[in-house]
């Protein structure tokens, strides 16, 4: 009888730690059944990447998970271009080097020059890489990271061009007409500079490559655009020339949203390691020669 009851007795503890045990991986978090602690996980992974170890292991978040998402215009060789159907370029390898940095995959989404900084204040891009210049107008609406390039603005004239000088175009009596890549900074300063000076006509193109077949037609008489996509456009196309002298010079930066400050400082900083050690340099160097 007492082995009996000391049998029944062991058999019903049994059940209560196995009882006990079932509790237990109920509420471990991921379990299927465990919806409180599940459905926060979930949550936290939809927007969370990680940690960014370059800027102090400091979390960020992104706007798809996993991923780093850079709005460009690929119409601004050597910045960026599309070759074999991907967008190629200085500013291609500059993201993906951040984004491996942060532990993350670069997506780069091609637009409109003029949809960049949109993409980037609306949540859809979580950067934007596209030559593009910091001026008090943009900063107003993004934030900008450190400048990694400088860009310099130039006159593409054909061959037999009047304009033999930037000088020209602000002369007495000039009436020109200027093609521009809308939105770039070459649109924003000859806009101040010749239109509203009286000084000429601006014709705004939504590409780059579009301005210069206007002048090549001859609908416009000078294109103003950064040096770099200028030099590849000339050696692509017989009759044009670059003006000896500058319009420009400028800093390229980085925009990104205002309030994502997390992911900004990641980025800023990853930026930054990048500069200090070369990496950006060597990229540059890549594509850019030394005249």
């Amino acid at each position: 009888m007492k082995k009996l009851l000391a049998l029944t007795m062991a058999l019903a503890m049994s059940l209560s730690l196995a009882a006990c045990g079932n509790s237990g991986d109920q509420n471990a978090p991921g379990s299927a059944s465990s919806n409180g602690s599940a459905s926060t996980s979930q949550s936290d992974a939809s927007t969370s990447t990680g940690d960014a170890s370059s800027a102090g292991d400091a979390s960020f978040t992104t706007v798809e998970e996993g991923k780093l998402i850079m709005a460009t215009n690929a119409t601004f060789p050597p910045y960026e271009y599309i070759e074999g159907g991907q967008v190629a370029g200085i500013d291609a390898e500059i993201i993906t080097a951040v984004a491996e940095k942060l532990g993350l995959e670069p997506v780069i989404e091609d637009m409109e020059f003029d949809a960049v900084i949109e993409a980037v204040k609306g949540g859809k891009a979580d950067i934007g890489l596209a030559g593009m210049t910091v001026t008090p107008d943009r900063a107003a609406e993004v934030d900008f990271t450190v400048s990694y390039a400088t860009g310099v603005q130039v006159v593409i004239v054909t061959e037999d061009s009047a304009i033999t000088s930037v000088d020209d175009l602000f002369a007495e009596g000039a009436n020109y007409v200027v093609g521009v890549q809308r939105n770039t900074t070459g649109d924003i300063y000859a806009t101040g500079d010749i239109e509203d000076a009286g000084l000429g006509t601006i014709d705004r193109y939504s590409k780059a490559s579009d301005t210069v077949q206007a002048l090549v037609s001859g609908k416009v008489d000078c294109v103003i655009i950064d040096n770099e996509p200028a030099k590849a456009f000339v050696s692509e196309i017989d009759g044009l020339k670059i003006l000896d002298t500058e319009y420009i010079t400028e800093d390229y930066a980085a925009a990104m949203n205002k309030e994502n400050t997390a992911l900004y400082d990641a980025v800023n900083t990853a930026m930054q390691e990048l500069l200090d050690d070369g990496t950006i340099q060597s990229i540059i160097d890549k594509y850019i020669t030394a005249d």
